[in-house]
């Protein structure tokens, strides 16, 4: 079912593998994503492929500078009829939220959907309000440097399992998707292929998978080479550590095997940790890089045997 899913997001969006192994990664461990790129690469085009592929209910926020945070987690309105207050839903009241060009709105409509991927749920007037199951936010956004945006606050970008940066596809990815769309292959025309709750049931799967203590050690001593790196002003969290240990798991799961090994602690850590990462002044004058530094604090970093 996996491979078929996989194979079934290749044919739409046209990118590298490792982009949608991640993507479901995300999804089956419980996580939030954050895909940045130029416009146009194809940001909303794989979040809606991967939507309709599950047949989950999807919802879409368009964020502009004037998105208030009542769109996002609705409001109540008053009913003249029933002389009572009645609560309206939001956009985020879906199981797969695209938060397109999440960069463009103001920092309070940012702010807005920080309980909603922490907790599961909204409130609004003193109520909660419980999201359906399963609740995924794919956001995307353009790159700090353009014009328009404003840059996510550490607290929101801690929120997110993984950031995904998507390029220019090569020449090979950029003929397939132009015979797709010559050939009428859309995203308007993407078929079911699991459901909401075969999603529900993999994320049960994927929470049983075995980690030893050694490799959950193992994935905190990364996150503290990170915090202990002079080049780093903040490093990364201990939700970091619990999203990294989460993600290893839905990898071990995604190859058939029902333990985690630290190849995949390894292979997760960059997508999950290099966000969360701020470099110092000094670093940043000096054009040091976070995915090089990171790189080499895992290789330094011990392996259990």
């Amino acid at each position: 079912m996996i491979q078929k899913l996989k194979q079934h997001i290749h044919d739409y969006f046209v990118g590298k593998e490792e982009t949608v192994e991640n993507l479901l990664i995300c999804l089956f461990a419980g996580g939030h994503i954050l895909l940045e790129g130029i416009p146009g690469v194809g940001k909303t085009t794989l979040a809606s492929t991967l939507a309709k592929s599950v047949a989950c209910d999807f919802g879409r926020i368009q964020f502009t500078p004037d998105t208030l945070p009542t769109d996002v987690m609705g409001t109540e309105i008053f009913n003249m009829k029933k002389g009572e207050f009645e609560y309206r839903e939001g956009a985020i009241m879906h199981q797969i939220v695209l938060a397109d060009e999440i960069n463009r709105t103001s920092p309070k409509t940012q702010a807005s959907l920080l309980e909603a991927m922490a907790e599961g749920q909204t409130t609004v007037s003193g109520v909660k309000h419980k999201l359906p199951e399963p609740f995924m936010v794919i956001a995307t956004q353009n790159p700090v440097e353009f014009m328009g945006t404003y840059p996510l606050p550490e607290a929101q970008i801690d929120r997110f399992m993984m950031k995904l940066t998507i390029d220019y596809p090569g020449e090979d990815e950029e003929l397939r998707m132009t015979k797709n769309m010559l050939a009428g292959k859309t995203i308007e025309t993407v078929e079911s292929i699991i459901t909401a709750e075969d999603v529900c049931r993999m994320k049960e799967q994927v929470a049983k998978i075995t980690i030893k203590d050694e490799v959950v050690r193992y994935a905190r001593n990364i996150a503290e080479m990170t915090r202990s790196e002079k080049r780093f002003v903040l490093g990364a969290s201990p939700r970091a550590v619990l999203a990294l240990v989460k993600a290893s798991q839905a990898k071990a799961f995604l190859e058939g095997r029902d333990f985690v090994k630290p190849d995949d602690v390894k292979a997760v850590a960059p997508f999950v940790l290099t966000h969360r990462l701020t470099l110092t002044s000094e670093a940043r004058i000096a054009k040091e890089n976070k995915d090089d530094i990171l790189r080499k604090l895992i290789h330094n970093t011990k392996i259990p045997l």
